[in-house]
């Protein structure tokens, strides 16, 4: 079983790979505040349910079982925002809310999906479509919303300008956990600023 110290660790190896200049592409590391609540969560997810996840991914894919070796080939080529392994049940986007249409896509043809989101990506139309079309046509499909209250770096409720995002949609198969950054929204390349 992978433990938070685990998930912490190899995320500062990839943080420190990155600053060596060893990746050429973006990456978006995860919180040391993660580690924990997504233990948790994964403890209820089997290997044949699958999970799509964000572009902050590498956390959901070592604790869907993806060998930590495959996990940082992938981001040292420069996948960092879309790790995938069909073998795993495990795929990620970079594009806010994108996973969305795919994981009730999964569910309607069976399949039993979980899917991740930030706390902006809950308070938008494709996260209330995928919420509806799940609800009416019944689908084995979790929500998991990872809460940092921002929105890239706009706190998220200050880019709308009223209320929190789940006072306004249904919390039956909705799931949040909070937790604060430990890194930059993203680790810009070396040379460049960080947002």
């Amino acid at each position: 079983m992978i433990t938070a110290n685990d998930l912490i660790t190899f995320e500062a190896d990839i943080a420190a790979e990155f600053a060596a200049g060893n990746i050429r592409a973006p990456v978006h590391l995860n919180s040391d505040t993660q580690a924990t609540p997504l233990i948790e969560i994964f403890k209820e997810i089997k290997p044949t349910d699958w999970v799509c996840s964000t572009w902050r991914s590498t956390f959901h894919a070592l604790l869907k079982g993806i060998p930590p070796a495959e996990v940082k080939r992938q981001i040292m080529a420069g996948h960092s925002m879309f790790i995938s392994s069909p073998e795993h049940r495990f795929i990620s986007s970079a594009i806010m809310g994108g996973m969305l249409p795919i994981a009730c896509g999964l569910a309607y043809a069976g399949e039993r999906v979980w899917v991740f989101v930030g706390d902006m990506c809950a308070s938008i139309g494709a996260f209330k479509d995928a919420d509806k079309f799940s609800h009416g046509h019944h689908l084995d499909i979790t929500f998991i919303v990872e809460d940092n209250n921002f929105s890239t770096n706009t706190p998220t409720l200050a880019a709308w300008g009223y209320g929190e995002y789940h006072d306004r949609c249904r919390m039956d198969r909705i799931s949040t956990y909070k937790y604060e950054r430990t890194y930059p929204h993203y680790q810009p390349l070396p040379g460049q600023h960080g947002f």
